[in-house]
């Protein structure tokens, strides 16, 4: 969750177990980011919020992604998305 907040969401953070999230703000983005995958959820969560953010960010750990995602840097650059592997 600090990666989403770093670049810039409006999440607050209530107790260990329950968050606030804002909704959608069209005056509002989300910045890009150098982050890394901490497991199978949370790395498709920054996968998502990256997509959606302005700029290019970075994602580390990807086999964290991979684990549960089988080739969804192609499912979604078919859809338009623009995600490439750095080795």
């Amino acid at each position: 969750m600090d990666n989403l907040i770093e670049m810039g969401a409006q999440i607050i953070l209530c107790d260990p177990h329950r968050a606030v999230v804002i909704g959608h703000d069209h005056g509002f983005e989300l910045k890009a980011n150098n982050m890394s995958s901490p497991d199978i959820r949370a790395g498709i969560a920054l996968l998502i919020a990256a997509l959606s953010a302005k700029g290019t960010s970075v994602i580390d750990n990807i086999q964290q992604i991979d684990r549960g995602y089988a080739d969804i840097e192609e499912r979604l650059n078919a859809l338009g998305a623009k995600i490439m592997r750095q080795d």
